[in-house]
C-alpha cells in the first residue's frame, strides 16, 4: 500500500474537520422550531450556525489544498456518504435532547482539546481557523457540560434519559482518539496533535462531568470506528439526502 503524500494527508485531515462540523451542524440545525423550550431553541440553532461556519472555513482551505477547483460548496453538496470523513459520533440521530446534550458534550470536549493544540499549528491557515473557532468552541462545551449536570442529577425521568443516552452513544466517543496514517503524518510534520496524547485529558474531563452529573459510564471499552476512513452508518445517508437534495435536483443554482 502506497505511503500518503503530505498534500493527500494535509487534505484527508482538513476534511475530517470540516465534515465533523459540517454534519454535526446539519444535525443540530433539526431542533430549529422543534427544541423543548424558545431559548433553547434559539441557543441550539446558533450551535448551529457556529458549526457550519467552521464547516465552511475547513472546507474552503481543504479545497485550496486539493487544488483540483473545488471549493466548499462543492465539497459539501457534491460527495457522497463515502466520500465523507466525519466521526460517526456526530451522525447519530437527535432522539430526543438527552441524546443531543450527550453527543454534543462527547464532541465538544474532544473538538476543545483539537483545536487548542490546532491553535499552534505549524500551519498558518489551520492556526489562525483554529483560533477563530475556539472562541465558539469554548462556549459549546460550557453549554454542554453544565446541561450534561442539570439533567443527569435532575428528575429521576431526566436521569434516565440522559443515562440511556450515554449508554446508546458511549460507544461512538473512542473513535477520535484512534489515529492513523493521516493522524500520524499530521502530528509528525507539527501541523496536527498526538491524538493519543489527548486521550487522558479528555477521560479526565469526561469523568469529572459525569461525576458531577451522576452519570456512570458504560464499562465495555469496544468502540465503532471507520467514520474518519468514510465506512459510516446508515444515518449519514439521510443527512445528505436532505443536506444536499436542492443543489443535486437544481445543479449549479445561485440565488
Amino acid at each position: 500500500m502506497a505511503t500518503m503524500t503530505h498534500q493527500e494527508a494535509l487534505f484527508e485531515y482538513l476534511l475530517r474537520l470540516g465534515d465533523n462540523a459540517l454534519i454535526l451542524g446539519q444535525r443540530l440545525s433539526e431542533w430549529c422550531g422543534h427544541a423543548p423550550v424558545l431559548e433553547q431553541d434559539i441557543a441550539i440553532t446558533n450551535l448551529a450556525l457556529d458549526q457550519i461556519g467552521q464547516a465552511r472555513n475547513w472546507l474552503t482551505l481543504a479545497g485550496e489544498v486539493e487544488g483540483k477547483g473545488r471549493d466548499e460548496d462543492q465539497l459539501a453538496y457534491l460527495r457522497d456518504a463515502w466520500d465523507f470523513r466525519n466521526l460517526l459520533l456526530v451522525e447519530q440521530p437527535n432522539e430526543d435532547w438527552a441524546h443531543t446534550i450527550v453527543r454534543q458534550f462527547l464532541f465538544d470536549q474532544f473538538n476543545y482539546l483539537l483545536h487548542n493544540e490546532l491553535q499552534r499549528s505549524q500551519d498558518e491557515r489551520i492556526a489562525a481557523i483554529a483560533a477563530k473557532s475556539l472562541k465558539e468552541i469554548k462556549y459549546h462545551l460550557k453549554y454542554s457540560s453544565e446541561w450534561m449536570v442539570r439533567l443527569g442529577d435532575g428528575t429521576e425521568e431526566s436521569h434516565r434519559r440522559m443515562q440511556n443516552a450515554l449508554d446508546a452513544l458511549w460507544r461512538y466517543s473512542g473513535e477520535a482518539f484512534m489515529a492513523d496514517e493521516v493522524d500520524d503524518l499530521m502530528a509528525e510534520a507539527g501541523i496536527g496533535p498526538d491524538l493519543r496524547r489527548l486521550k487522558p485529558l479528555y477521560d479526565e474531563y469526561v469523568a469529572h462531568i459525569l461525576d458531577q452529573a451522576t452519570l456512570t459510564a458504560p464499562e465495555d471499552t469496544w468502540m465503532q470506528r471507520g467514520g474518519k476512513q468514510g465506512t459510516h452508518t446508515e444515518f449519514l445517508g439521510y443527512i445528505l439526502a436532505e443536506m444536499q437534495w436542492m443543489q443535486r435536483a437544481y445543479p449549479n443554482m445561485t440565488w
